[in-house]
């Protein structure tokens, strides 16, 4: 279980931020002294840890330096009273994940340690090639490890390029299909380079609103724009020395690609509103699961930047052209399952396996993972059964959203009730009552057990109890009368 650790002498900050933040996904340890919690990180091993600027003992600068010679890889989060603090920015710049105001927004503060607690799963959780099945265990891969599954030979061509320029100090592009494993391959090329003890940091570009993207790759100065209350640095400037994983770059505005390519030429960028510029030697490993060429034809990409990105590329294999990994694939994430689920599932049956291989699979590795975690859940016994599986998979069809019919739920018809009425706030009032029926229908289905739950919402735990409580909340009605008071409803 992920666990984060928290150094502050306020006792009152501690207490708010352990029973704020501790949840069954996540354990948290304090400490009030720069001392203690550095005892604490080898002792503990956290996966994150928050310090405060100010400690009685040492400053926080000091201790963030102590804490990266014990523990080089693990985020560290600065808070600080002061906006204008240098002590913050001089961490930023030494490579701390973030830092944050006091008081701290307890909801920024999660979706803060959600980015870095999965920083800190790439960091620190190997990506690793299968094993030729001579070599192979029969039990399972590593502990430990994320295993890049597959003995194609398409797949083999894809470790044979990571290994040829995984040392080799040059930018990467890899291309994919989403759910292909563009991800896996990143860490595995960073792992295998010559930086694997230096910065490596992901950004999703995709994720990230456009208006933040700069800022967030480049960082701002202070009163750059609306908002910008401080200097803050960037992920480029955080990785110095490291790695930088630009995840779906063909998503980025054309100003943003401009700024890429000027670092990618010459390593060299001014923060957003600054004057200065800054030297970086940073490695860029970028990723896209659209087609580049046809964004350059269509003018939503830069031609220079594309040259410049696919000097060496990496092509990902949808899993539709490499269905003879499908048993492999299906055995390891059966393993990976088990040990989620506390199951004991052994094998999947012969017509089942050949349902998942006649299947398209438009989401690929991805999707398929997701169909057998289901199944797993779904089984009675060790063997997993073509009843085992989502209907979608099976040949059935698959609930069509904008027809949802369930519990007395219509979509289209609730839709347009809030418009007759004049709500204004319908996107809530919907999502809301499809949380409800959706919810009760998985919960009825596991028997209450949110755990299994979870898995099958694709949510995590945290997440299905934030949901069920607010549904315990009084909220708005969220159906409307059959016509807007005063009308005729015509």
């Amino acid at each position: 279980m992920p666990k984060l650790l928290i150094i502050d002498d306020e006792a009152n900050v501690l207490y708010s931020l352990q029973t704020g933040l501790e949840t069954d996904d996540l354990t948290v340890v304090t400490a009030k002294t720069g001392k203690r919690g550095l005892a604490l990180v080898p002792r503990e091993e956290p996966d994150v840890v928050i310090v405060d600027v100010r400690l009685p003992d040492m400053s926080g600068l000091e201790l963030f330096e102590r804490i990266k010679e014990v523990a080089p890889k693990v985020p560290v989060v600065i808070i600080t009273a002061f906006a204008a603090t240098d002590t913050a920015i001089e961490a930023m710049k030494r490579g701390a994940f973030d830092y944050l105001l006091k008081p701290v927004d307890l909801h920024h503060l999660r979706e803060v340690i959600g980015r870095a607690l999965e920083l800190r799963r790439m960091q620190a959780v190997p990506a690793v090639f299968d094993r030729p099945e001579a070599e192979a265990e029969a039990d399972d891969a590593p502990p430990g490890t994320d295993p890049i599954v597959g003995r194609s030979p398409v797949m083999q061509e894809v470790y044979k390029t990571v290994g040829r320029i995984a040392e080799q100090d040059v930018t990467v592009l890899i291309l994919g299909e989403s759910g292909t494993g563009k991800e896996l391959v990143a860490r595995a090329l960073f792992q295998h380079s010559k930086r694997a003890d230096r910065p490596f940091l992901a950004i999703n570009c995709a994720a990230i609103p456009d208006a933040l993207l700069e800022s967030e790759l480049f960082g701002h100065e202070k009163g750059a724009f609306t908002g910008a209350d401080r200097q803050r640095v960037g992920k480029f400037e955080q990785a110095d020395g490291g790695t930088i994983f630009l995840d779906e770059i063909g998503d980025m505005t054309p100003q943003t690609q401009a700024k890429v390519l000027r670092v990618l030429q010459n390593q060299q960028f001014e923060r957003v509103g600054g004057q200065e510029t800054l030297a970086v030697d940073t490695r860029v490993i970028a990723a896209t699961n659209r087609n580049l060429e046809a964004e350059v034809a269509a003018g939503r990409f830069r031609q220079d930047l594309f040259y410049r990105l696919n000097g060496v590329t990496i092509a990902l294999p949808p899993l539709r052209d490499r269905k003879d990994d499908i048993p492999l694939l299906v055995d390891h994430f059966i393993k990976v399952a088990n040990r989620k689920l506390d199951k004991h599932v052994a094998t999947i049956a012969p017509d089942a396996l050949r349902v998942l291989s006649g299947h398209s699979w438009p989401g690929n590795v991805r999707e398929l993972q997701n169909v057998v975690r289901y199944a797993v859940i779904q089984a009675v016994g060790e063997v997993l059964t073509v009843e085992c599986l989502p209907a979608s998979v099976r040949g059935g069809s698959a609930p069509v959203p904008g027809g949802l019919a369930a519990d007395g739920l219509d979509v289209r018809k609730l839709a347009r009730d809030l418009l007759a009425f004049g709500s204004p706030d319908i996107y809530r009032q919907v999502i809301a009552e499809v949380d409800r029926v959706v919810l009760g229908e998985v919960l009825k289905h596991v028997a209450n057990n949110q755990v299994h739950a979870s898995e099958l919402l694709g949510i995590s735990r945290t997440t299905l109890r934030a949901k069920l409580a607010a549904e315990k909340q009084p909220p708005a009605p969220a159906r409307p009368p059959e016509s807007p008071p005063g009308g005729s409803g015509d």
